[in-house]
């Protein structure tokens, strides 16, 4: 199998690629080709990569929400789901878009 070399990795994604191998407990190579599968939709049990996402593996790198913050979240769903479109648009830029 080919080796490839990955330059100009910057020092966050590095942090999170350290962090996701140290909590599954991986190599950091394992990891990289576990990004690079589900990321090219190529994972190795033949299904495409969005069915195989687990549902904390983000949570894992980026932290969940506590409940206050998901009503809020729900909320703003809600609302943006109700409102139109349009109305969405500050005053000052729509009077631009009909002049």
């Amino acid at each position: 199998m080919p080796d490839l070399v990955i330059r100009h990795v910057d020092h966050l994604l590095a942090e999170r690629i350290q962090a996701f191998a140290k909590n599954h407990q991986w190599s950091i190579n394992e990891v990289l080709l576990h990004a690079l599968r589900r990321g090219l939709g190529a994972a190795e049990s033949g299904q495409q990569a969005e069915t195989l996402i687990e549902a904390d593996e983000l949570a894992v790198l980026v932290g969940a929400w506590n409940p206050a913050e998901q009503a809020v979240f729900r909320e703003t769903v809600q609302a943006l789901s109700t409102t139109r479109g349009d109305s969405l648009v500050p005053a000052s830029r729509e009077a631009r878009l009909f002049e």
